[in-house]
């Protein structure tokens, strides 16, 4: 099994790879389309602007095989960043187009709330989620994000920050969290392990 952790040059990419094999599943980092297209499980992690990761996607190419990924039915996690360039588009950056594979927008916290969201916050478990297998109800995750994507049918798990946003998304192949798993201790581990595990 291989799992890549795409490197598109403005992502947090060392803390991630650790915590893949902290609980047992190597990974290697890459901005290779043909690493890309060898993997088994794709992670997008990313910290930064919406806009300049799509475009640095497109500047590396890696566009194309990431969607082919998905296609064939092999799974990816998008996190934080990575999870958000999974919808049509977002607020941020004039409402850059994102990959698409989710027709909603990313929307910017209301006014009145602090941004970024910085902190541990709980998750809300949701029908039966295969990333939250084994992890209690109302678990505190770590978050860093001015940015939120609005519940939908594929949301497993919600968290309120102002207002209620998707924290967990789980359709079919494809996976998002909102948080930072790599830096939530030992739930954050689990849920790589649940990833991982799902070949």
């Amino acid at each position: 099994m291989r799992i890549v952790i795409i490197d598109y040059h403005i992502n947090n990419l060392r803390s991630v790879q650790k915590a893949f094999a902290a609980v047992g599943y190597p990974a290697s980092v890459s901005d290779r389309r043909n690493d890309v297209r060898a993997a088994d499980l794709l992670v997008l992690p990313g910290v930064g602007s919406f806009g300049a990761a799509m475009q640095n996607l497109r500047r590396l190419d890696l566009i194309e095989p990431i969607v082919n990924h998905i296609r064939a039915g092999k799974f990816l996690l998008g996190i934080c960043l990575g999870f958000q360039l999974l919808f049509k588009n977002s607020e941020e950056s004039g409402e850059s187009p994102g990959l698409s594979i989710f027709p909603s927008t990313v929307r910017r916290f209301p006014e009145g709330v602090k941004v970024p969201h910085i902190g541990w916050n709980s998750v809300k478990k949701l029908d039966q989620s295969v990333l939250l297998a084994g992890i209690a109800d109302n678990s505190y995750f770590y978050f860093v994000h001015s940015y939120y994507v609005e519940p939908n049918g594929a949301t497993t798990g919600r968290t309120t920050y102002g207002t209620e946003f998707t924290s967990v998304l789980e359709w079919e192949n494809v996976f998002g969290v909102q948080f930072h798993p790599e830096k939530s201790q030992s739930v954050g581990l689990r849920l790589l392990k649940n990833f991982a595990e799902l070949i």
